[in-house]
């Protein structure tokens, strides 16, 4: 009895635990809107390349110091999980470098209702492309979010095109992760190992051609660019040692702390303006979410009962 007891208390510390990482790296992911503003005066593309080399420097030493060589060299021995994330690492890179142009041109608005909407867009994917069925209430929810960027467009003239590509480019990088089996940290340094020639490549051309940020603005913004790189890797951690330890409701319940955060920076640190159709579209999804996450927890819940049954 003492026993069960006492695993019971493990589990339970383990789940507040996994809580606590996976909700930290979402708020950091969330902040990270207040870090990029602070380079708006070095060029989207440069920040990019400067993310790919410090991240891995950094995953590089992780690896190493948590001694994982051995997984990543049976990555690189399988050419069909290699030329995947090479695929997913250049969707990841063009969702990082809207998300920071996005950022730097005052458009944090319109990166919040890009991740609100991903939930929604993931669910989408497996409808297309793994014939799963929408349930009544999946279907409402997909149908007011729809509503919602329709009436975006309508009202203010332009369709919200940074949201629906960091939306759909978010989860086809999340499907083909999740097909393809490889840790995270170690499919992380294969997409920015990557990258990395082309970074290269970039700063190499801003030198000969007037100079990049990293060189000529001074010590501030080296300190900055360098930390692009635990910017990246940290929040990773902490979702992947939280995404292990708790269950997968939980874990969709927090990953709105992203959009949520950077909704509250949006409007009330940067006062960008929230107009009636960015309220009215931002309900009709808000109101969506809630619909879907509801009928998510209310469907994993009965299956916990029949298999206790």
């Amino acid at each position: 009895m003492t026993g069960t007891s006492h695993t019971e208390t493990e589990l339970r510390r383990q789940a507040s635990l996994g809580a606590i990482a996976a909700g930290g790296g979402y708020v950091l992911w969330g902040l990270s809107v207040i870090f990029y503003k602070q380079l708006d005066h070095v060029a989207s593309l440069e920040i990019l390349a400067h993310r790919t080399l410090w991240s891995v420097a950094l995953i590089a030493v992780l690896i190493i110091g948590l001694r994982r060589k051995a997984e990543l060299v049976a990555i690189f021995r399988d050419k069909r999980t290699l030329a995947t994330l090479v695929l997913t690492a250049y969707i990841l890179a063009s969702n990082w470098f809207i998300f920071i142009w996005a950022v730097n041109s005052g458009r944090v608005l319109e990166t919040s209702l890009g991740y609100f909407i991903n939930p929604l867009v993931s669910v989408l994917a497996g409808v297309l492309i793994l014939g799963e069925r929408l349930t009544r209430a999946q279907m409402l929810a997909m149908a007011l979010a729809t509503i919602g960027v329709v009436y975006f467009t309508m009202s203010l003239g332009f369709a919200p095109w940074i949201s629906l590509y960091l939306a759909v480019s978010f989860a086809a990088y999340g499907y083909l992760r999740k097909v393809t089996r490889v840790g995270a940290l170690e499919g992380l340094f294969i997409e920015v190992l990557a990258l990395m020639p082309a970074a290269i490549a970039y700063l190499a051309y801003l030198s000969s051609h007037g100079g990049t940020g990293f060189a000529h603005d001074g010590w501030y913004t080296i300190f900055l660019l360098m930390l692009t790189g635990p910017m990246t890797t940290v929040p990773l951690l902490l979702f992947t040692y939280g995404a292990q330890r708790i269950r997968l409701t939980t874990l969709g319940l927090l990953q709105y702390l992203v959009p949520t955060t950077s909704f509250a920076i949006a409007v009330w640190v940067y006062g960008e303006p929230l107009g009636q159709g960015q309220i009215v579209t931002f309900a009709l999804i808000w109101i969506g979410l809630a619909i879907f996450t509801f009928d998510t927890w209310r469907r994993e819940r009965e299956l916990r009962r029949m298999i206790v049954a």
